[in-house]
């Protein structure tokens, strides 16, 4: 078996970045994923920080900027669609340097691949049902492409890691529920269409949001409180549910649910958190919503991906391929600054569809204050800014 082989399972945020930084470490990345091409649609994610630097450095600011939106304000409407709360969104732009901007987190995917194309061997529509560890190395069995051995694994596979599942156990050993779903679909031809606005209208326990997309596209975002029971798979099921629960919705509501049924592309999964005392085993790793997922209403999964990646690399580099040396310094520089970030997603998760029509107005006087000098950066500061210092690891 050739050494520094690393199988790579995922192909979203965090497994394309590791790739990056695996070859610029010297190592021989492979990248497995499950889906037959590259995933379009979904969600817009807000980037900033540390995350929005390991992009610079790779040399993706200006594309980044090219396709990405900025947003100039996040604006709440009541159910006759005039403006409630809100503020511009100046006031992160401040937090973050400049350094700021809204992108669909499929478009990021995309522009990280183009950066491994030349270095690293994908491998589309297959997945990893097997793993057998030895001293040497792990032989990984895939769906359809039989038995490969490599030097090290990483799940880098998302909240529903199926590396995670065959090398520590079952989800719900490490799955915190937040009590919310969400879903999410794109439309073309919406009207009204409203530029570099976010609009979100809320009832107890559901939020609906609008934003206006490249393309004659429009997203529709749904956010509402679930029990225990499981989600529906089916997506008739799906689309049932959420018709439930906005039936009773203004605004938008009507026309968005008779859009809802014309779709055959609806993300909908539950708001969870990924809780682990180690993320790694032997030779096989975890990174990105693998290893510690803060949850999708956090805001910061992509740049979370992005930082755990540029570190797992920088510490197999730095430890000249000693995998166990490398997977502790890795858990060590990160595992504060994750369950930091853990914390503020689950407060951010309540204040984006509060429970009760007590919790909106609270919601809605807290927004608009944040026109008060200072008081955003009070409020948000610390979830907004990262206090963390990324080693320079001397890429070769």
């Amino acid at each position: 078996m050739a050494d520094r082989t690393v199988l790579i399972s995922g192909g979203g945020i965090a497994g394309p970045a590791l790739a990056f930084w695996l070859a610029a470490a010297g190592f021989r990345p492979t990248l497995i994923e499950q889906a037959p091409q590259l995933r379009t649609g979904g969600y817009v994610i807000d980037f900033w920080g540390l995350g929005y630097d390991i992009a610079s450095w790779m040399g993706l600011e200006a594309e980044i900027n090219r396709i990405g939106y900025h947003v100039r304000e996040m604006r709440i409407v009541g159910e006759n669609g005039k403006r409630v709360a809100g503020f511009g969104t100046d006031v992160l732009s401040e937090l973050t340097n400049g350094r700021y901007v809204t992108i669909a987190r499929s478009d990021l995917s995309r522009l990280l691949f183009e950066k491994i194309k030349d270095t690293t061997e994908v491998i589309f529509g297959d997945e990893i049902v097997g793993l057998e560890q030895n001293s040497d190395g792990v032989r990984a069995q895939l769906k359809r492409g039989g038995e490969r051995d490599y030097s090290l694994i990483v799940g880098a596979d998302g909240l529903h890691s199926g590396v995670r599942r065959l090398a520590f156990g079952p989800q719900h050993q490490f799955e915190r529920k937040l009590g919310y779903a969400v879903a999410a679909f794109e439309v073309e031809g919406y009207r009204p269409r409203d530029e570099d606005l976010y609009l979100m209208y809320g009832l107890p326990g559901r939020m609906l949001g609008r934003f206006t997309l490249h393309g004659n596209r429009t997203l529709f975002l749904f956010v509402f409180t679930v029990g225990e029971s499981p989600l529906p798979r089916a997506l008739d099921l799906q689309k049932e549910m959420l018709r439930n629960e906005y039936a009773d919705g203004a605004w938008e509501c009507p026309p968005l649910l008779e859009e809802l049924g014309h779709t055959d592309e609806l993300y909908f999964d539950s708001v969870s958190q990924i809780a682990m005392s180690r993320w790694s085993k032997g030779r096989v790793a975890l990174t990105g919503d693998a290893a510690f997922c803060a949850s999708l209403l956090a805001g910061q999964g992509s740049a979370l991906a992005m930082i755990s990646a540029y570190v797992l690399a920088g510490e197999l580099l730095k430890a000249d391929a000693r995998h166990e040396e490398a997977f502790g310094s890795y858990e060590a520089l990160l595992r504060n600054y994750i369950r930091t970030k853990q914390h503020g997603a689950a407060r951010f998760a309540s204040a984006l569809a509060p429970r009760t029509r007590l919790g909106l107005l609270f919601r809605n006087l807290v927004t608009n204050a944040f026109i008060i000098p200072g008081l955003a950066r009070l409020v948000v500061g610390k979830e907004i800014t990262d206090a963390l210092h990324l080693p320079d690891y001397h890429w070769r």
